[in-house]
Parts: C-alpha cells; sequence; structure tokens
C-alpha cells in the first residue's frame, strides 16, 4: 500500500474499498453514500490493512491530521528526548486516543494497540546501517524499550491488548528482532516466551532464531560488565524455560496438549546447543578463540546452581540424563579397533578440560551408582562414541571416590553376561573399560594386570575353564593382537588365563600369535624389562634401553637396602637368557672407573661374590674399563683425522643434487646410468649393506597401522623421495615425460635393487599416503604418482608384499597394493584419491606415448583406473555422460604439473582423452557392477564427499542407467534386474565375510548381525526387490516365473553348497557366519520375499514352499532357542503372511491355510511364534485392525489360546485347559512357559499334574524338555539351568512312566522305519541338526531316572541303549561334544554328570551291568549294532554276544545296577 503524501487526494475509506474490490477512479472522487450492508467488508479491510505493514503514524495522520499523529505516536511517547512533543502525556489519554482511532477505523482496540507496540518495537530493535546483527541492545535502546513495555503494561491490565495479534506481529519481524527485546517482554510478563514459541506455525524457523541469536547473545556478551550481567541472565532464564518444558513431567504434558509443541521445541534448542558443544570439542578449539569463550560461556549453563528452585530436581535429572546420553552417542563414527589403539589419548589429562568440565557438572546431580547404571542401559541400547565414553569412564574414576568399586561391579556384570551368552559386545565394553581406568593410575583403579589376573587367573574366572568359554576367551584375545599396544600383550602372556591340561593348545596358538605380534613390532617376551611396568602407556623401547633402565633400577634399589634386590636374583635364575644376554651387558658397559668404588662397582662386586657373575665375564669387564681411556684418546684422533671429510649421508646428498643437473640438460642423458651406479654405491655406504646380490628376500611385510623406521632409514628415503620428486618437477620444466629420457626407470630399478632399503621406501610411502595424505602439496602428490607408475613398470623386481599382520594376511604384487592403499572413504580420502591418481594415469599416458598399448597397460595399476572411475563417476557429473574424446595426449600432464593444479579441469581433461577411454574398455581395466558396489560399500556416508541427496542421485544414475543395462561383457547385467539383484547380494555378502575373517586396511563398518553394507546400496537393493515382487505379483496369474523358486534364494543356496556340507570346524562356522547375514538380508527386505502368490484375481492363493525349505535346511541351525528361530524373521514372516493375504479373496483362510502347512512342512515357524507371542502379539494385531474389523485367523487365534492355557496351567490347583492346537503345539506352549517360570518349584508342581494327559501331549512336551536340557548345556543362561531343565525332564519321564507310555520313537527319529512317521518327522524339522546329534548326550543325562522295569517292558530299550552308547562315543571322537560346558556354580555331582568324558564312562558301566539282566527278546535287533560295537568298544560286544547266546535265569529280571 502506498503511505499518505504520495496520494494525497485518497482517502483512508477509498483505500478500504480499494481493497475489496469496489471501483475507485483517478484523481479525486467524492465520498460515496454510506450503506449498513458495507459496514462489516469495510472493518474486515481494515483489519487487512494493519496486517499489511503500514506505516501507521501516517495512516493516523491521514484519518485525523496533523493533531492526531502528535497524540499518538508511540515513537515520540518512548523518547524523552523528542522535540515538540509534551513530556507528561498520560497512560490514560493514550487508552483514550486509540479506543478513538479504533473505532474510526472499525477495529478492536486490542489489535489496534498490539500491531502499534509491535511496529514501534521494530523500529526500536532495527540496527544501523552497516552494523552486524545484535542480540542485545544499546543502552538507549534499552530506555526506549523500558518506556514502551510501561505502556504495554498498562493496556494489557486495561484488557487493551491482544496478545495473539501481537505474537503474529512479533514473528512478522523476526529478521529485525533482537532476542533481548524477547526476554524483556517474557521478563516484565507481557508476551511470555511459551506463548511466543506456540503462536508460530513453523517449528523449525522458532528453534533456529533461537538457537541463533543465543549463539549471537554468548558472542557479543565480553564487551562490556554491564552487558555480561544482561547476557547471562537472558540465557539463564532461556535455559530454564528450555529445561522446565522440555523436560517436565509427563503427567504434565499430557495435561497441556495444546502446547505439546513447545516441548519439542525446547528440546530441539538444547538438541542444537549441545551439538555445537561436542563439535567444538572434536575440533581442538584453541582459549583464545570466539568458538572457546562461547562454549565456556554455555558451560556455565549447566551449573545446577543456575536452575535453583525453579526447575523441579526431576526435571532437571531429566535434563542432565538426556545431556550426557547424548554426549556418548554422539557421532558414532570410531570402531572398536580405533579405540583399542587410541584410548590411551582419551585419559583425564589428556582429554579436553572443558569436556571433563561438562561431565564433571553433569555428575553433580547425579549419585555415582546412578551414573554407573545410566552408562551400562547407555551401553546397550546405543552405538556410542568410544572416545566419549571412554573419557567419561577416565572423568568418572578420577573425580567420584565411589565408582572404583561401582566400575569393578560394572566390569563384572559384563564379563559374567559375555560368557553367559558369548556376547562379543560385552567383552568389548568390559575390556576398554577395564583399560581406561587402568590408565588413571593405581591410585584411582587397579592396574590392568591385576585385573586380568584376577578376572581369568584363577579357577573361579569368568571363564569357567570350559572349552567353549576358552575358545570365545582366546578368539577375542586374537581378534584384539593386531591392534592392541604390546604391554597388554605381555600381560596376557605372563598372567595367562588359567587352562586345563587338555585344552592348553589353545593358550598356546594364542601365545603363538602374541609373540608373532610382538616380533613384528620388534618386542619381545625374552627382552621384556625385569622392572618394566606393564601397564604403561609409553611408546615400546629398544630393548638395550630397558635394561639400562633395569640396571639404574637395581643400582638404586640396592642403594636402599645395601643387598642385591630379589628382583635380580630371581631373573638369574628364572630368565636366565635376559639376565645374561641384556642385564649383565648393560651392567658391564666399558668404563673409566672411578678411584673410589662407587654404586655400580659395589654392586657388580656382590654379583661376583654370590656367583651371579661369570669369572671371565668380569675378567672381560675389567680389561675393557682399563683400555676405556686408550680407546677415548684414539677415538679423538680418529674424529680429528676425518673430521674434514663428508659424512656419508651428505655425500648422497650431494650426488643427488648432480643428479639432477644431469637431468635437467638432454645432452647429458648419457651420463644417467654412470651418476645412478654411483648413487647406489653411496647407498650401500649409508645403509652399511654388504654384498648381498646373492640374498633374496621373499616378501615384504607391510602393517599400515604400524608402519615404523628407524632414524637412519627415515633420513634416507626421505632424501630418495625428495630427490625423485624435485628431479622429476625439474625437468618438467624443459620437457614433458615423454622427452625426459630413462632416469626414472633406472633410478626405481636402482632402488629395487637394495632389498633392505625397498621395505623401508614402501613403508615410508604408505606413511605419507596413508596417514599424512591430506598434507601432502601436490607437487608431493604428483611425485610419489610416477614413483608408483615405474614401480609398477619394475614389478618384476620387487617382492611380494603381505599387508597385514593377522593369519589371513595374503600375498599381493605391487600392483595390487596401490589399490589397498587408496581408500575411498571420506572426503579427504576421495580427494586425495582423485589426485593421484589423475597424476598417475596422467603421467603414464604422457611417458609412454610412443609405446604399444601392451605396454601401457602393463605400466598402468588395475586399481588405479578403477579408482579413478569410481571416484571421478561419483563426483563430477560431467563424466556420466558419452565424453568427447581428445588426441592431445600431453594435454592432461600439462594439466597437472602447471603452478596450480584445477584438479576437476585435469580429471575431466583426463576422461575425455581416446587413449583413457580406450583403456576402459580392456577387461582389466573396466569397473564392473560388482566392483562399483564394493568400493561403494566402503564409504562411510557420515563423511561422505557427496551429501545425501547427491549420494541417493548418483545411486539412481550408477544402477538405472550406468550397469543395468550395460551387457555383463562391459561389466554390467544385461538389464536384467533380477540379475543385479544377485550381484548386489554376493557382494553385499563377501564384503560382510571379508570383514571378519580377511586383513582390511580398517576394520569394516559391517556387522554381521544386521547392518548390511552401506544403507543407501541396500536401500537399492530393497527398491529393486519391491520392484521385483510387484512384477511377480501381476505375473502370478501364470503360475510360478520358474520351477527354480525365488532368486534370493537360490542364492543363498548357490553359495551354501559352495561352502561344503559343515563337515569341519571351518566349514560350520562359516556357514554360521554366511546363515546370520541371509537372515539379516531377508529381515531387510519387503516380505513378501517370503510369500510367493499363485493364481490371479481373487482366485490368489499363498505359497511358502521357498521359505520353508531354507528354514527346515538352514534357519533352524543357527536358532538362538532351542526349537524356535530369531525374533525378527519370525515376525518379518508374519507380518508378510498378513500383507500377502489381502490380495486374496479370504484373508483369513489363506492364513489358516499356510499355518495349517506349517504344522507338517515347517513346524518351527509355530514354535516361534508361540515363544515370542508376547511381543509378537500386538503387532499381528496392530496389523490386521489396520484392514479387518473381525478377529485375528482361527490359526493364529489358536496361538494366543494355547499360550493362555499353559498361563493357565502353571497356577496352583489348575488343571491343563483342553487345547484346539495339536497336541506338539500345545506341548510347545507349556513348555516355553515352564522355561519362563523363574521359581522352579512352580514347574514341578504343575507338571506332577500331567498325569492324566494325553500320549501325544506328553511323548511332545518330553522332546521340547530334551532339546531345553541340550539348550541349557550349549548356552547355558540363568533363566533355566542346566539343573533346571534336568529336572523338567525327569518330571515329565516320570510321567510317561506311570502311564506306560514308551517315549523311545524320540531317540530313533533318524530311523528309515521313522521316514514315514509324521510326527517323528516334525521333531526332526523343529530341532536344529547339533540338537538331534547330541540326543545320546541327554539321553544318558537321565539314566538316574529310568524306570527299573524299562528292559522288560520295552523290547527296543536294549537296542536304544546301545545306539545312544555308540553315538555318544562317535560324538566324544568327533570332537563335538566339547560344545557343551558346565557352569561354574554347579555342584560338583552335577558336574561330573555333564563332563562328556564322565556321561560315556557312566554310560558303558550302565549297559554293563545291565546287559546279562536282559530278557532274551531284547537282542533280537541288537545284532547290526556288533559292527560298531566291535570298532568303538569291544568288551560292550562282548556283553552282548555273551549275554545273547546264556539261557534265562530267574536273576534276569532282577534290579539293575546303574552305577
Amino acid at each position: 500500500m502506498s503511505k499518505v503524501g504520495i496520494i494525497p487526494l485518497c482517502t483512508t475509506q477509498d483505500r478500504l474499498e480499494d481493497s475489496v474490490g469496489l471501483h475507485r477512479c483517478t484523481g479525486r472522487v467524492n465520498k460515496q453514500k454510506y450503506k449498513p450492508e458495507r459496514e462489516q467488508k469495510l472493518q474486515e479491510a481494515a483489519v487487512y490493512l494493519l496486517k499489511r505493514h503500514q506505516n501507521l503514524n501516517d495512516l493516523f495522520l491521514e484519518v485525523d491530521g496533523i493533531q492526531c499523529k502528535k497524540t499518538l505516536c508511540f515513537s515520540n511517547l518512548i523518547d524523552p528526548e523528542s522535540l515538540g512533543v509534551p513530556g507528561t502525556h498520560s497512560k490514560s489519554f493514550v487508552v483514550s486516543s486509540l479506543q478513538e482511532q479504533a473505532s474510526k477505523l472499525g477495529i478492536p482496540v486490542g489489535i489496534l494497540s498490539a500491531r502499534t507496540t509491535a511496529s514501534c518495537l521494530e523500529q526500536l530493535c532495527q540496527a544501523p546501517e552497516g552494523s552486524k546483527q545484535a542480540a542485545l541492545l544499546s543502552l538507549e535502546q534499552r530506555k526506549k524499550l523500558s518506556s514502551l513495555l510501561d505502556i504495554a503494561q498498562d493496556l494489557l491490565e486495561r484488557g487493551l491488548f491482544c496478545r495473539f495479534s501481537f505474537c503474529q506481529e512479533v514473528w512478522k519481524v523476526q529478521c529485525s528482532l533482537v532476542l533481548e527485546a524477547v526476554w524483556q517482554l517474557h521478563s516484565k510478563s507481557i508476551i511470555g516466551l511459551e506463548e511466543l514459541i506456540e503462536s508460530h506455525s513453523d517449528s523449525q524457523t522458532v528453534v533456529d532464531w533461537l538457537y541463533n541469536s543465543l549463539c549471537l547473545v554468548c558472542e557479543q556478551m565480553e564487551n562490556s560488565i554491564q552487558e555480561v550481567e544482561v547476557a547471562e541472565h537472558i540465557l539463564s532464564d532461556f535455559m530454564r524455560i528450555f529445561v522446565l518444558r522440555g523436560f517436565q513431567n509427563i503427567q504434565d504434558l499430557r495435561r497441556n496438549v495444546e502446547l505439546e509443541k513447545v516441548p519439542q521445541i525446547c528440546v530441539a534448542v538444547l538438541q542444537k546447543i549441545l551439538t555445537y558443544i561436542l563439535s567444538a570439542f572434536a575440533t581442538e578449539i584453541q582459549e583464545d578463540s570466539s568458538t572457546f569463550k562461547a562454549v565456556k560461556c554455555w558451560l556455565n549453563m549447566f551449573k545446577c546452581s543456575i536452575y535453583g528452585s525453579m526447575v523441579s530436581p526431576d526435571s532437571l535429572q531429566r535434563f542432565f540424563s538426556y545431556t550426557l546420553t547424548q554426549i556418548l552417542i554422539y557421532n558414532p563414527v570410531l570402531k572398536v579397533c580405533d579405540a583399542v589403539q587410541r584410548q590411551k589419548d582419551w585419559s583425564f589429562a589428556r582429554t579436553c578440560p572443558l569436556l571433563t568440565t561438562l561431565y564433571r557438572r553433569l555428575f553433580v546431580i547425579f549419585s555415582p551408582k546412578e551414573l554407573i547404571g545410566h552408562l551400562q542401559e547407555v551401553l546397550e541400547t546405543h552405538e556410542v562414541n568410544w572416545q566419549l565414553v571412554l573419557s567419561c569412564v577416565s572423568t568418572m574414576v578420577v573425580c567420584l571416590a565411589e565408582a572404583q568399586q561401582l566400575v569393578k561391579d560394572l566390569l563384572a556384570h559384563l564379563m559374567i553376561k559375555a560368557f553367559e551368552s558369548y556376547d562379543l559386545e560385552s567383552m568389548i565394553t568390559a575390556f576398554l573399560i577395564a583399560r581406561q581406568a587402568a590408565l588413571e593410575g593405581p591410585s584411582v583403579f587397579i592396574p590392568y594386570a591385576e585385573w586380568f589376573k584376577v578376572s581369568f587367573g584363577n579357577v573361579s574366572g569368568y571363564h569357567g575353564c570350559s572349552k567353549k568359554a576358552l575358545v570365545f576367551l582366546f578368539k577375542f584375545l586374537s581378534d584384539l593382537v593386531p591392534f592392541e599396544a604390546p604391554q597388554y600383550m605381555k600381560i596376557h602372556i605372563l598372567h595367562p588365563p588359567l587352562v586345563p591340561v587338555k585344552y592348553r593348545s589353545l593358550l598356546m596358538e594364542y601365545i603363538t600369535l602374541a609373540k608373532t605380534r610382538l616380533a613384528d613390532l620388534k618386542v619381545t617376551i625374552e627382552d621384556m624389562g625385569l622392572y618394566e611396568d606393564l601397564s604403561s602407556t609409553r611408546e615400546v623401547i629398544e630393548p638395550h634401553c630397558q635394561a639400562q633402565q633395569d640396571v639404574e633400577k637395581a643400582i638404586q634399589v640396592f642403594e636402599q637396602t645395601g643387598k642385591i634386590p630379589v628382583t635380580i636374583m630371581e631373573a638369574s635364575i628364572f630368565r636366565k637368557p635376559y639376565y645374561v644376554s641384556r642385564f649383565l651387558p648393560a651392567l658391564l658397559i666399558p668404563r673409566v672407573l672411578p678411584e673410589s668404588p662407587d654404586s655400580r662397582m659395589v654392586f657388580i662386586d656382590s654379583l661376583r661374590r654370590a656367583d651371579k657373575l661369570p669369572p671371565n665375564l668380569y675378567s672381560n669387564y675389567l680389561q675393557a674399563c682399563s683400555a676405556a681411556e686408550e680407546r677415548q684418546l684414539e677415538d679423538q684422533v680418529i674424529k680429528m683425522e676425518t673430521g674434514n671429510a663428508g659424512e656419508p649421508l651428505e655425500q648422497l646428498k650431494g650426488e643427488l643434487e648432480d643428479l639432477r643437473t644431469l637431468i635437467i640438460d638432454p645432452a647429458n642423458y648419457d651420463a644417467l646410468s654412470a651418476q645412478i651406479a654411483v648413487i647406489s654405491e653411496k647407498l650401500k655406504v649409508v645403509l652399511g649393506d654388504n654384498d648381498d646380490s646373492g640374498t633374496e628376500m621373499s616378501k615384504i611385510h607391510l602393517n599400515f597401522h604400524s608402519l615404523k623406521l628407524g632414524q637412519r632409514e627415515q633420513k634416507v628415503t626421505d632424501l630418495l623421495l625428495t630427490s625423485f620428486c624435485q628431479n622429476l618437477i625439474a625437468s618438467s620444466r624443459f620437457n614433458p615425460p615423454d622427452r625426459q629420457g630413462s632416469w626414472p626407470s633406472l633410478f626405481v630399478k636402482m632402488i629395487c635393487g637394495h632389498r633392505h632399503l625397498l621395505p623401508a621406501l614402501l613403508t615410508r610411502f604408505c606413511q605419507l599416503i596413508y596417514h599424512q595424505g591430506e598434507c601432502l602439496t601436490d607437487i608431493h602428490v604428483l611425485g610419489l604418482a610416477a614413483l608408483a607408475v615405474h614401480l609398477n613398470e619394475s614389478k618384476s623386481f620387487v617382492p611380494e608384499l603381505v599387508l597385514g599382520t593377522s593369519a589371513h594376511a595374503q600375498s599381493h604384487w605391487v600392483t595390487a597394493f596401490w589399490e589397498n592403499l587408496l581408500a575411498c572413504k571420506t572426503q579427504k580420502s576421495f580427494s586425495l584419491c582423485i589426485k593421484f591418481c589423475v597424476a598417475a594415469i596422467s603421467y603414464t599416458l604422457c611417458k609412454f606415448s610412443s609405446h604399444s598399448h601392451d605396454v601401457l597397460c602393463n605400466c598402468l595399476p588395475a586399481g588405479l583406473i578403477k579408482k579413478v572411475q569410481f571416484v571421478a563417476l561419483r563426483t563430477y557429473v560431467e563424466t556420466r555422460g558419452a565424453a568427447c574424446q581428445e588426441d592431445a595426449v600431453d594435454l592432461p600432464w600439462r594439466n597437472v604439473s602447471s603452478s596450480f593444479v584445477d584438479w576437476k579441469k585435469a580429471a575431466l581433461c583426463l576422461w575425455k582423452q581416446r587413449k583413457f577411454q580406450e583403456l576402459l574398455k580392456e577387461r582389466q581395466f573396466q569397473l564392473t557392477y560388482g566392483d562399483w558396489l564394493l568400493f561403494e560399500m566402503e564409504v562411510k556416508p557420515d563423511n561422505d564427499i557427496l551429501s545425501d541427496a547427491e549420494r541417493r542421485s548418483f545411486h539412481q544414475w550408477a544402477l538405472y542407467q550406468q550397469y543395468l543395462p550395460e551387457s555383463s561383457v562391459a561389466g554390467g547385467c544385461d538389464g536384467d534386474l533380477e540379475k543385479a539383484c544377485e550381484i548386489l547380494v554376493e557382494t553385499m555378502v563377501d564384503f560382510c565375510l571379508r570383514s571378519s575373517s580377511c586383513y582390511s586396511l580398517e576394520n569394516s563398518e559391517l556387522s554381521l548381525y544386521g547392518n548390511i553394507g552401506s544403507r543407501d546400496v541396500f536401500s537399492k537393493l530393497q527398491e529393486m526387490v519391491l520392484e521385483l515382487e510387484l512384477e511377480r505379483w501381476r505375473g502370478s496369474s501364470i503360475g510360478p516365473l520358474d520351477d527354480g523358486g525365488h532368486f534370493m534364494f537360490r542364492i543363498f543356496r548357490k553359495r551354501l553348497q559352495a561352502v561344503g556340507n559343515g563337515s569341519t570346524v571351518g566349514e560350520r562356522l562359516l556357514r554360521q557366519q554366511q546363515l546370520l547375514v541371509y537372515r539379516s538380508i531377508l529381515v531387510g527386505l519387503p516380505p513378501s520375499v517370503l510369500i510367493s502368490t499363485h493364481g490371479s484375481g481373487w482366485q490368489r492363493s499363498l505359497h511358502c514352499d521357498d521359505f520353508f525349505r531354507f528354514v527346515n535346511n538352514e534357519l533352524k541351525n543357527i536358532s538362538p532357542r532351542e526349537c524356535a528361530l530369531a525374533h525378527d524373521i519370525t515376525v518379518h514372516f508374519f507380518r508378510g503372511l498378513l500383507s500377502a493375504c489381502l490380495s486374496c479373496k479370504d484373508p483369513s483362510k489363506e492364513v489358516n491355510v499356510i499355518l495349517t502347512a506349517c504344522q507338517t512342512h515347517c513346524p518351527i515357524i509355530l514354535s516361534s511364534a508361540v515363544l515370542w507371542w508376547p511381543r509378537l502379539e500386538p503387532v499381528l494385531h496392530c496389523q490386521w485392525k489396520r484392514h479387518f474389523k473381525s478377529a485375528l485367523p482361527q490359526q493364529v487365534a489358536h496361538i494366543a489360546t494355547c499360550q493362555q492355557s499353559a498361563r493357565t496351567f502353571l497356577s496352583p490347583d489348575a488343571a491343563l485347559p483342553s487345547s484346539p492346537c495339536t497336541a506338539w503345539i500345545a506341548a510347545a506352549s507349556l513348555h516355553f512357559a515352564v522355561h519362563q517360570q523363574a521359581d522352579q518349584e512352580i514347574p514341578k508342581k504343575a507338571l506332577r499334574k500331567l498325569g492324566g494327559d494325553g500320549e501325544e501331549l506328553l511323548v511332545s512336551l518330553f522332546f521340547f524338555s530334551l532339546m531345553g536340557l541340550l539348550s541349557s548345556y550349549l548356552v547355558p543362561n540363568d533363566g533355566m539351568n542346566s539343573l533346571k531343565s534336568l529336572d523338567v525332564c525327569a518330571e515329565v519321564l516320570g510321567c510317561l512312566e506311570k502311564r506306560k507310555i514308551s517315549w523311545l520313537v524320540l531317540f530313533q527319529l533318524t530311523k528309515k522305519e521313522n521316514a514315514s512317521n509324521g510326527r517323528c518327522q516334525i521333531f526332526l524339522q523343529l530341532a536344529s541338526d547339533q540338537y538331534i546329534r547330541l540326543l545320546p548326550f541327554a539321553f544318558y543325562s537321565l539314566v538316574a531316572y529310568f524306570d527299573e522295569d524299562l528292559f522288560n517292558r520295552e523290547q527296543a530299550f536294549l537296542y536304544v541303549a546301545v545306539d545312544m552308547y555308540l553315538k555318544l562315543v562317535q560324538l566324544f571322537v568327533a570332537g563335538e561334544t566339547s560344545v557343551i560346558s558346565a557352569k561354574t556354580h554347579l555342584s560338583q555331582e552335577h558336574s561330573k554328570q555333564v563332563d562328556p568324558l564322565g556321561l560315556i564312562t557312566k554310560a558303558r558301566l550302565f549297559l554293563l551291568h545291565s546287559i546279562p539282566r536282559c530278557p532274551k527278546r531284547s537282542f533280537s535287533c541288537i545284532m547290526e549294532l556288533l559292527a560298531t560295537c566291535e570298532e568303538l568298544d569291544p568288551e560292550v560286544k562282548a556283553a552282548l554276544l555273551s549275554s545273547q547266546q546264556s539261557p534265562e535265569d530267574a536273576d534276569l529280571y532282577g534290579e539293575p545296577l546303574l552305577f
């Protein structure tokens, strides 16, 4: 709208009429006659105008002339220095004037006063032009604001001020709004902050404005003392509001549903503040920086005294708890291997003081026990930032006196949990915490060595001395070896876990591995010092240095006691190699002896008199000391004589400079070979090499995480690398690489000829590229890239490289070295990779431009070509189309060798080269679909060079435009979406398995338990599978798409067949790993993968044959519980079933059909549903109710009924209700219900009531009880230990015996005669293969509970007993019984019972005593077992033959002697 004065003849009424669409003529017009029906429209138009940011002073002037403006202008009222306006305007006069003008405008006076106040507030807060945005007011602005607020307060008290309208108007001018003004409005109770927040429609805008304004306050608060006070008041008041409203009681929040948005905004602002603080900690802020001051200011807001009584203790504790959680889980990018390697740098003393201050202020409100409990909860439920967690632990143990015992208790809990369920995460957490706490010193926490000895060095150790626990422990310790510091391995070796003699090999394997690692680090146990602190975090020192420290310490102790230290006496006996080869030489270093004996001489003499010093050694020492003065004099003379001669290193440097002079002038190229030969000779002198032409180095070992060089080696390699880079740049100023002669090749071959120099050079190369790549200049990158090309050219002179130190480390030629060295995982690594690859390829194309295509291919590492394709396609959109090819081969080189390199331009220029495009057609250089996926999975999304949106866009292009339509010859998928999925799954599985079994430059982020590769890559798999499922659904009218089943299961079957049948332990472990990955993949895919549909329209039917086969053959063998699948796959199947049935005519019927089929074809699905029903039922109810109002399908409801019946049965004096389910499902419900009972007596009493129930139920329940018994042996837990499981089995067996029901069929499930027995087949499908094989163990665990009349009543009992005994012996011989472990808290009698060898002995005695008492008819089928008896136990065979041929006598049916 125009302001007054621009069109002076236009009246306000005319404007109002114009705003509602009335006719208006140009120039002066007469006022139209008033009509009542136009009154409402005019009032609405007036309100509309007031909301259009008009200048209200001009509007008032137009309405009522100059006098009105003088009377009602707020800007004059709040300015006491304004001229021409009386200084005694009364508030009542302002009110009357507002009322008068509101009446004339036809709008409420509250809206007019609110709009006028907001307009004045905007003018007041406006900063002068050219000045920065402010969050605090000037002194003059504060005075004006105070006057304005007085007027607003008076209007508010009179009810003439509209809060809602004022809030809306304030947000319209938020760009110029100052936070202090908002604070004043809140403090004077004109508009509360909560009300102002609630009035804005966009929560995110409010969050951003509040956060930015608060940050401005922190930045501007140090200008003056007054501003500091105001700023502190603002921050404290706002923080109180945020905490009070953001963390109020949940019940209070429910009573104020309309204000639910306010708590969310408050929490969001606090979260942004905390993120700012944590990000500042991660950047190592300087004390004089503005960020440091801002963080320090924010930390003051975490003092409890700030909140006082305004915030309840519960709300404050919730806020501090939330803050602590967010700190611990902030940016969890560090892996466990990083924590193991770097945790010494996270001690209390090395942690940023601001961070420890924050921790301490958060700790104030918690008790130490609450703190430990909260830490434990976070560790168990979140991915954590190990640096922040471990620094928190350090702060805790240093600052809290009670923390030491609480941390010990936490460690005990974690270790018990780790060994009860073989939980690797608990083990890792315990070790990291124990080591971190020990870093703070013995005054704070026990040393790590002591904790390790207490935990594993005695009979009561957590590992329990069982083989399975020992395998778990040593597997964990072995996995730590490549990453942990030497002192920890020394502790493990010198204070090893207590290991029974029969499992001694496990310990020796670990000790061998640890010693190998120590040897790689040039540290040996034999050279370990006598006084070495194993808990120290210092770097490893040389053995001779350690020996010197031992000598000094021993002399110090000798001076204090006057006696030879006990440590030295023990070392002379028990550590004689170290004592003789290290300690004594360090003690007997020749020197000029003093005239009066010193402490060292007296100590040496004491050792001599104690026969701890060999006489010949002592004699040699005295002779050497007597010659010390002469040698000193000779050394001085030699030094004077050779002082003028150049040092060998300086001489080498001079020869390298001469080489540069020759390289620059092409006329001297003929002299290059001679000069390089001179350099080679100088290298021999510098390195001290003898003539090693006849020696040959088989392999070079490189560990990217531990790259160490001696001082001399590093100087030499740096000199050579610097010389090569300088020579290349100097020669490139005059000639391109193809006209520089052969000096680079000769130089590199000369280096390769020094076999002891080459490992050092490659090590230094790794240090520069892998660890210091971001610090390299363009010249460094260019020189190193050219050197890599010539090393690859001379690959026949380079030995094989072994990357890593693990047992799985593989050998590679130098060609593959570059691909492993250049990791594309983070933004910085992408930048280095593109530079290095573009430089190397550009150099090669120019250097070998005149050579044949084959020579060019031989010089270029295939890994660099693939890497540059991956990075270029990913980073530069221009490379994703057809490139216009160019022929100037030196153009890329000119781009990368210029003084300022534009790497994007250089990469695009290289991409357009005809020769480069021809190289990409070679099969060895193709970036195939599988290669791309593998590289993509290594990228860390949180630190990617692409944003999330850019990465998704690139994946879309790469998949659907690049690889999917491309032919398989060119590395694509031939347009086959199913093939694309297969390759993706294959690559994903390989990547997961490689991360756990093969070396890697860094430990993979992937877990075999669900986190499958890059989440974006996996989302593409989900997308493609969903598309295929839709196609399959549309085409299901013609029946199944193929006879091979779903392609996903075909992939799984194919890979599992390649693994083998699991005949060896290695095959079984690999198979288990793969199955865990497959299960994770299936859970992440649409549930329809598990369910197929046949038919069309309403004739559709559901089928699950593929999934049933996969479950029966594979998945059941990795089940976490007996006779049940994991919870995730169980829920996934039922969700898929309820979704798939929607396309059928009768969904409920189809669900019933599938679940009925499960009873015979895949019963473990139903038993899994029974086990997980409390968690499964809400999911199914929710999903079913979304589509149907009817009850759940009948078969699903039956499961709920069985659950209820089982729970009812366990109550006192309750019989087992009739169940609509089959007997085995009812038995499964009862079994799981019994196992979930904490009170052991309740199940016993309930089971005793089973005598009158059906045979099928009792036999099935006995089967489940047997499986539960085996489960308690294999996976012991507190919920159901083996003693309780044995009691349950005994009770059920007693019920069977009372009713004379045969149960022997349960131990003959695999016999051919039972192949047609439906019940036996169901039992076989319910149990894993391992459980079925271990049935003999369960059989003889129950031998004490067998009825004495069994041999007479059951003709087949003898056959079953002998068969079970022979299979038990076979299991023992095959080593399968070793997985069964006894828990340390079991009684001695029961420990013997679960001991495999003891059980075999008991079974043998049982048979030998029982066979003579068996009736003749029991031997009718025994002949087929005699051959096996002959092989395994001839004595049992003899007993069988003897009793079979002997006549019956009266004592035959007597009571057998069982033990």
